[in-house]
């Protein structure tokens, strides 16, 4: 069972142990208005701001709700002792040199270890993190300044990382946060376990994750869950991208996928919104705060010059929005309003002819609202207060905003760049109803996240299936072993035979039907060294290619040739790092490396989502029938690549790569031409 929260996020007493730190968290209660109980525990001190000072941990009146512990991390393990011993409500872990810094051999591993024995089940966040701030209720158990104001609802914000979750305070983009903590290391409870009990405030509208790592990955599943359950849009930051720690690995697979590839599957999987900058993330959980997400792609962009709509329409192409065309009705409506001049399109340019008159733009904004747009922009950028005079466009502002009251729907107003809205208008249109989006990119960005969420699946996925770290050192099956193992779980490869020797492959090719593929055995990438070779016509060809390969080849591997082929299809699983199973499926053979086109889901996988993977490739005409040629069994790749899963799941305890390439896809089957299997040994 987690440990229990509610008083830790929301406390009616705080204790503060430490020295500048301690003062900076009173500072910061104090800033905040907490008007709860605060008492420092510092023998050398007589009061802290004003603060009287409490002795000793035994001198407190009560068990405080939560603390702050800014003492050396040995301190630190004592402290949270006998807090528990108390019956405290939990605790924020100030100090580092715990397991984060166990590589350089400080010990902190076993001591982080004592740290959780010594809570109990009383929680604590970090160690090695800031803390929590709750806008909400006025509590900055926090160390350091912050941006944030008090909120009546609002986002929460999980962050792996302090100094993140601070900038993040800072946005001036109108965001209300109503939480923000910070996981640190997650000796105790993962970022997971923080996010789920913050879905329980009902004041709390969507939560944000800034990740470094995913943990537990079943904790993750039962959040997704919940947050499903509880319909809170759950967005995410998955940092660590740009890892090149996989990509000198024995399969194509795990070079053209990576960690990156199976965090995105994973967040997917579990309908988790990923987003790429922490510009989008706040736009997006904006966007998610003020309307929710989007019941569907149609999208109307508002604007009174033709650049900015022609910059929408380019800016838009590629991602998920759709400007769908005004209905008949509207169109003769908004030309009436309008006049000839102007063209009637989405993105609509509305030109300045009633730019002035608020009334006849409340008609006009109100009759382009009145329609089944999913959601409705007007592209707005307003002048700066400091060299400009902005009342100008206050008509814009109070059309926008009577036109929403007017008709209910779902309104943002989104600025062509970020600084082009100041505070002061993004609390007029947000107070409104009205979302405000900073910058046309991020803007784009935010209302495609809100589209994904709007589709995300009402039910929840399988449960992941997931390895047990297995121990041991690893080998690597051969090619003949590999497809040998693979076909006992359903999967057709060709006949073949294996032979030692060169006379040993001429006499045993009579037992298959030419033409004949020879293959020498013994190196993952056989091609390009050299030892394949198709379309063997006969035994007189058969030998000559024999004998080129003999000095690299420990063995030949003869097998018929797989002809008739509609294309070539890559299928991989790697093991992730987070314990997940990554199938991969892309173009195979030679275009593998040439186009990189590869879609990735975690396993388990039904056969409806490994077809809609197939025909999401860029191969997928291919397989579909191209230019007059045959469609390929598209079932029967399926077939295939679920026989590779089969295999995977009774060897999961076991299995670290594996990879078929290629798998021909043909117009009545599916054939495995090759394959490599790695495997931990028991």
């Amino acid at each position: 069972m987690s440990p229990d929260l509610s008083r830790l996020l929301r406390p009616r007493s705080i204790a503060l142990f430490g020295g500048g730190w301690a003062v900076n968290v009173v500072a910061q209660l104090q800033k905040s208005g907490f008007d709860g109980q605060i008492w420092p525990v510092n023998p050398k001190r007589s009061d802290i701001l004003g603060v009287p000072c409490i002795a000793s941990i035994d001198d407190l009146p009560a068990a405080p709700d939560a603390s702050f512990i800014g003492v050396n991390r040995d301190a630190t393990v004592d402290v949270v002792r006998r807090l528990n011993a108390m019956g405290a409500g939990g605790a924020t872990c100030f100090a580092s040199g715990f397991r984060e810094s166990e590589s350089e051999g400080t010990g902190g591993a076993g001591l982080q270890d004592e740290l959780v024995a010594a809570a109990g089940s009383m929680p604590i966040l970090g160690p090695n993190c800031y803390g929590l701030i709750n806008y909400l209720d006025n509590v900055a158990l926090w160390p350091d300044q912050h941006g944030g104001v008090p909120v009546e609802s609002g986002v929460a914000i999980v962050a792996q990382s302090s100094n993140i979750a601070i900038n993040m305070t800072m946005q001036a983009r109108g965001l209300p946060i109503a939480y923000v903590v910070a996981a640190g290391n997650q000796a105790q409870i993962g970022a997971s376990g923080i996010a789920s009990a913050l879905l329980d405030d009902d004041r709390v509208s969507a939560i944000g994750l800034y990740l470094e790592g995913f943990g537990d990955i079943r904790a993750l599943e039962a959040l997704a869950a919940k947050a499903r359950a509880r319909k809170k849009p759950i967005v995410a930051i998955k940092i660590g991208r740009s890892d090149k720690a996989r990509a000198a690995t024995l399969t194509h697979t795990a070079s053209l996928a990576g960690n990156a590839a199976a965090g995105s599957a994973l967040l997917k999987r579990l309908g988790i919104i990923e987003v790429d900058t922490i510009a989008v993330f706040l736009e997006t959980l904006k966007l998610l705060h003020t309307i929710g997400p989007l019941p569907g792609a149609s999208v109307c962009s508002v604007s009174c010059s033709g650049g900015e709509a022609s910059l929408m329409a380019d800016m838009s192409e590629g991602t998920a929005l759709s400007f769908s065309d005004f209905a008949p009705a509207q169109r003769a409506e908004l030309k009436t309003e309008l006049g000839l001049i102007v063209t009637i399109a989405n993105p609509l340019d509305y030109h300045t002819f009633i730019w002035g008159d608020t009334e006849r733009m409340t008609r006009v904004f109100a009759t382009v609202m009145r329609e089944s747009f999913d959601l409705t922009v007007f592209i707005l950028d307003m002048p700066r207060a400091d060299r400009c005079d902005p009342s100008g466009y206050q008509c814009a502002v109070d059309a926008i905003i009577a036109a929403k009251a007017r008709t209910g729907t779902r309104v943002a107003v989104l600025s062509s760049l970020p600084e082009n809205m100041s505070d002061h208008f993004t609390r007029s249109f947000m107070e409104g109803g009205v979302a405000v989006l900073h910058g046309m990119s991020e803007g784009i960005a935010a209302i495609t996240a809100a589209i994904a969420a709007g589709r995300r699946p009402g039910s929840a996925p399988q449960p992941l299936l997931l390895c047990g770290k297995p121990a041991g050192s690893s080998k690597m099956l051969n090619e003949t072993a590999s497809k040998q193992v693979l076909s006992g779980f359903g999967l057709k490869i060709p006949r073949s035979i294996q032979a030692g020797s060169v006379d040993e492959s001429i006499s045993n090719s009579s037992q298959l039907d030419f033409p004949v593929v020879l293959k020498g055995v013994g190196l993952a990438h056989k091609s390009e060294a050299g030892l394949v070779a198709l379309d063997i016509s006969d035994q007189t060809h058969l030998r000559a290619e024999a004998e080129r390969m003999q000095a690299l080849a420990s063995d030949f591997l003869v097998e018929e040739m797989a002809a008739g082929g509609v294309a070539e299809v890559l299928v991989g699983v790697t093991l992730d790092a987070t314990g997940t199973f990554l199938l991969t499926l892309g173009a195979g053979g030679v275009l593998t490396e040439v186009l990189g086109d590869t879609v990735s889901l975690l396993l388990p996988v039904t056969s409806e989502d490994i077809t809609a993977a197939l025909q999401s490739l860029k191969i997928g005409p291919l397989l579909r029938g191209y230019r007059g040629k045959p469609p390929a069994d598209v079932a029967a790749v399926a077939n295939a690549v679920q026989s590779v899963c089969r295999y995977v799941e009774a060897n999961s305890e076991r299995l670290l790569e594996l990879e078929i390439n290629p798998l021909i896809a043909r117009e009545h089957d599916a054939v495995a031409v090759d394959a490599l299997i790695s495997l931990r040994e028991n």
